[in-house]
């Protein structure tokens, strides 16, 4: 079991970043150290860049096609008048509803007849993922909401669309971090509830994503993924949240970033998102451009931390 401790560049003027590698089965003691040169914050251009919200199109008008089918008869009977069918064409227009549940989170519905099986990618407040209808059309997808009133647009390929808008009064009472990227990054977010280590409850990531019953009870909190990894240039996110409004433990949840090095992103450079929202806090959004080592370390994984603040939770 190998371990990387890695220095970085500040994110801004005073973010430290510090860098642990590890095998994917256990975090262990960690003997030598790996540099990594070039972790850039960048948090100027919003990532990824994809055209700006717009309003869905209009609906296509419905439209009526007339076919007149022939009739022959035979020469000596008495003539038939043409038989007059009507073919409706199909309707195209793109419909979404917004319905607000528990844990802040809404329900989105989207119906988009002419839209079989297509790329879509949700917006909303900075957060963008991609998802793929179903074979007939419809998407059924529940998105962490990010403001109390909340718009989602829904954008296929060829610019068509359409908006939804959910009141959602309780954001207020959570903390909700998203980490954001495009492709197969190999990044992942990582929270660890009051101390909790890697096999324990309260460590929250992808795997292990937790319940709106701990949510809901004040007891810990859970973890979305958003986005279709199989779909075409995917845009994928994972979302924390936190119920500090109601938290029954005082404490810290500390939140670190990973990235498991593949053949896909060896080498490279990787761009991803941060947002945050946190009691009593705007939005903040921050650009990061990572350095992920060469491919003789694939395997491994990286443990960015010190690019998330920790979030510090008083007991109610």
């Amino acid at each position: 079991m190998k371990t990387y401790r890695l220095a970085a560049v500040t994110i801004g003027a005073a973010l430290s970043i510090g860098f642990a590698m590890q095998q994917h089965d256990a975090r262990s003691p960690k003997p030598a150290a790996l540099q990594i040169a070039q972790i850039e914050d960048t948090s100027s251009a919003a990532l990824p860049r994809l055209p700006a919200d717009r309003a869905a199109e209009a609906a296509l008008p419905t439209a009526q096609l007339h076919l007149v089918a022939a009739v022959t008869e035979p020469a000596l009977g008495t003539p038939s008048l043409p038989e007059e069918t009507s073919l409706e064409a199909t309707n195209c227009s793109v419909t979404m509803s917004a319905r607000t549940g528990a844990g802040a989170i809404v329900a989105l519905d989207i119906d988009a007849p002419c839209y079989a099986s297509e790329r879509v990618t949700i917006h909303h407040n900075g957060l963008m993922f991609t998802e793929v209808t179903q074979p007939d059309g419809t998407l059924r997808v529940k998105v962490p909401a990010l403001a109390e009133h909340a718009l989602f647009i829904a954008s296929f390929a060829n610019g068509d669309g359409q908006t939804a808008i959910a009141e959602v009064p309780a954001l207020p009472f959570y903390d909700r971090v998203v980490l954001q990227w495009r492709g197969d990054s190999g990044l992942m977010l990582h929270a660890n509830e009051f101390g909790a280590r890697d096999d324990d409850q309260g460590h929250i990531w992808a795997a292990a994503a937790g319940d709106l019953t701990r949510t809901a009870q004040g007891e810990g909190g859970f973890m979305t993924r958003l986005g279709d990894a199989e779909s075409p240039d995917p845009l994928i996110a994972e979302v924390y949240t936190f119920p500090a409004a109601a938290a029954k433990k005082a404490g810290a949840v500390a939140l670190t970033i990973e990235a498991e090095i593949t053949g896909a992103n060896c080498g490279q450079q990787i761009e991803a998102q941060t947002l945050e929202r946190r009691l009593g806090d705007k939005l903040r959004a921050r650009d990061l451009t990572l350095a992920i080592p060469d491919c003789s370390t694939t395997g491994d994984f990286l443990v960015l931390k010190n690019l998330l603040e920790d979030l510090k939770i008083a007991a109610k």
